[in-house]
């Protein structure tokens, strides 16, 4: 009776539901509205905080569907079309395809499971900075190295720096390039945010100029070609890196570049410099001029010790070096893409001459030799710079609207308008030749060619998985990092759902073959074929050989046995006396 008038209910009026239930009365006469609208200021700040992390996160939710339906399309189209052009077999494109059915089943499983820190071990710690640290660690399940960056929550807030930390995340999920590096996953917990990316274990560009001091033009040509290509890749996606240093230039391996931020975001903090500050060098005409009380000369030799000397303490401050940021950056009156081109110039210059350009013992020394650059970039004669060499640096630091690059980076390498100083340059065959430098790399785990760190507890010690999964309402720190969680496609064929690897191992169904691997039988059966001609030549011409060679082998033979016949007769026949 009770479900037939609940059911009755719904047909009624809105204004009769209304009437009927608008007041009520408590049992001492009075009469409440228990339909009365709440006010929105009694609504506290963290109950406004969850309704808008709520609608955030189902807008990303919806989002992310749509985004996952979109590329698992492309990738099927893509692999098709790979396919027609490699002339595979009707059994071997279905098997193909069926494989990749088979990886986009096991992805969207894998976007199911909840990934945390304790699906991976800890091991040797290559970053550390103001928000957090950068890991070598090893997936559990796979056993594969990866790069762990964690950063916490709360330094994050405190100093302003999510919206960077979201846009860092963003860049290194949907630029896919082999000039930066690949992050296959992210995810957070009550306290840390997680990037696990590839790990390089060739170093940074700081840790190689410390070593040489300083680079052959050959050597920076290559460098800063691939780091030409790495902005570009950045800037088409529409980001700006803004923190371009030899710190978060990384080496593979084989010594190839990629771009990435290791140096875990460690802000500049100009607020103490007055407007005064940022006219040291101006004189009452308006045009610059040196100022050489304040900032003393040096010879390169002496500079270069000092800048040595100080290297390392400030790449591993909790501060941050001014020395490669643009002085537009620094002014704070807005800037583009042209600033990454700006600290580009900066690296050349340490590359070729051993130190920044306009280095100084403190960091506001530097920001005021930054904005009043014309009066203090000097090429030291010591460096024996070549005349293009000085004159691509001159076009990278100098005024935004004359900045080499601010028209994108067609033109610096276009071969009808490229620069002299990367005449000859291969732009599409940079990441595919020898690089100029291989590191020294004994295994996947080796750590050698990063900076040493001190362990503690406190470091080691990771916090718990966000709650379980009975947390349904989020905390206020997690509110400002809805969305962050992360999962490359790509980690499917390094990363296994807990059971998929038993499921594999009772599995004896031959391997699918993928398009590589297809090419690679076809290579090696035509190099079979290959050895299987040149044996059968062989044969033939021993044939050839043995044949000719055989009526004097027989002859041979026959004087042997004549030979010997004879002298068993003699032996059996011994002459008379």
């Amino acid at each position: 009776m009770d479900s037939a008038r609940s059911w009755f209910h719904k047909f009624q009026p809105r204004d009769r539901l209304r009437a009927s239930t608008r007041k009520k009365d408590d049992g001492n006469g009075v009469i409440d509205d228990a339909n009365a609208v709440v006010d929105e200021t009694d609504l506290s700040n963290v109950t406004k905080q969850k309704v808008a992390a709520a609608k955030q996160y189902i807008e990303n939710h919806y989002k992310e569907q749509m985004k996952n339906l979109q590329e698992r399309k492309e990738r099927r189209t893509v692999l098709e079309k790979k396919l027609a052009d490699a002339d595979v077999s009707e059994e071997d494109q279905n098997n193909l395809l069926k494989y990749l059915a088979k990886k986009e089943t096991e992805y969207m499983r894998l976007q199911r499971h909840k990934m945390g820190v304790e699906d991976f071990e800890m091991l040797t710690m290559i970053g550390k900075g103001a928000f957090g640290e950068v890991r070598v660690c090893r997936e559990k399940t796979t056993d594969h190295v990866y790069a762990m960056k964690k950063l916490k929550k709360s330094e994050m807030l405190r100093r302003g720096q999510v919206e960077h930390v979201r846009s860092e995340r963003n860049l290194l999920a949907e630029v896919d390039s082999n000039c930066i590096v690949k992050l296959y996953c992210s995810f957070q917990d009550d306290e840390y945010l997680y990037l696990i990316m590839e790990y390089l274990p060739g170093g940074d560009m700081m840790t190689l100029l410390m070593r040489k001091d300083t680079l052959t033009e050959d050597e920076a040509r290559f460098y800063v070609g691939e780091t030409v290509l790495a902005i570009e890749s950045i800037h088409k996606h529409n980001y700006i890196h803004r923190d371009i240093k030899p710190d978060n230039l990384l080496l593979d391996k084989y010594g190839h570049l990629k771009l990435s931020d290791f140096g875990l975001c460690k802000p500049l903090d100009c607020s103490v410099l007055e407007e005064s500050d940022f006219s040291i060098g101006q004189n009452a005409n308006g045009t610059t001029q040196n100022d050489d009380r304040a900032f003393p000369k040096r010879t390169q030799q002496e500079q270069l010790e000092n800048w040595q000397k100080n290297r390392r303490t400030l790449a591993y401050s909790t501060v941050g070096t001014p020395d490669y940021i643009a002085p537009e950056v620094l002014l704070k009156k807005g800037y583009g893409m042209e600033c990454d081109w700006w600290s580009l110039g900066a690296i050349m210059y340490e590359m070729l001459v051993g130190y920044p350009p306009f280095y100084s013992d403190d960091p506001m020394s530097t920001c005021r030799k930054i904005v009043n650059w014309k009066s203090h970039l000097k090429f030291p004669e010591e460096a024996r710079l070549s005349p293009e060499a000085t004159d691509l640096i001159s076009k990278l630091l100098c005024n935004v609207n004359q900045r080499l690059g601010s028209n994108g980076a067609v033109e610096i390498k276009v071969s009808y308008g490229s620069h002299p100083f990367f005449e000859g340059v291969q732009w599409e065959k940079l990441y595919q030749m020898e690089a100029a430098f291989t590191p020294e790399v004994n295994d996947e785990l080796d750590t050698q060619n990063f900076e040493k760190f001190e362990e503690s507890d406190s470091q080691t010690h990771s916090s718990s998985r966000s709650g379980g999964p009975w947390r349904k309402m989020l905390s206020s720190k997690d509110i400002n990092f809805v969305g962050y969680t992360y999962k490359n496609f790509e980690i499917v064929n390094d990363y296994q759902v807990p059971g998929m690897a038993e499921l594999k191992k009772t599995s004896k169904s031959k391997r699918k073959p993928s398009v590589k691997s297809l090419f690679g039988k076809l290579t090696s059966f035509l190099t079979f074929c290959f050895l299987q001609i040149q044996i059968f030549l062989l044969l033939v011409i021993l044939t050839l050989l043995f044949q000719s060679n055989r009526g004097d082998i027989i002859d041979g033979a026959l004087e042997t046995s004549e030979v010997s016949d004879t002298s068993e007769v003699s032996a059996s026949n011994p002459p008379t006396k």
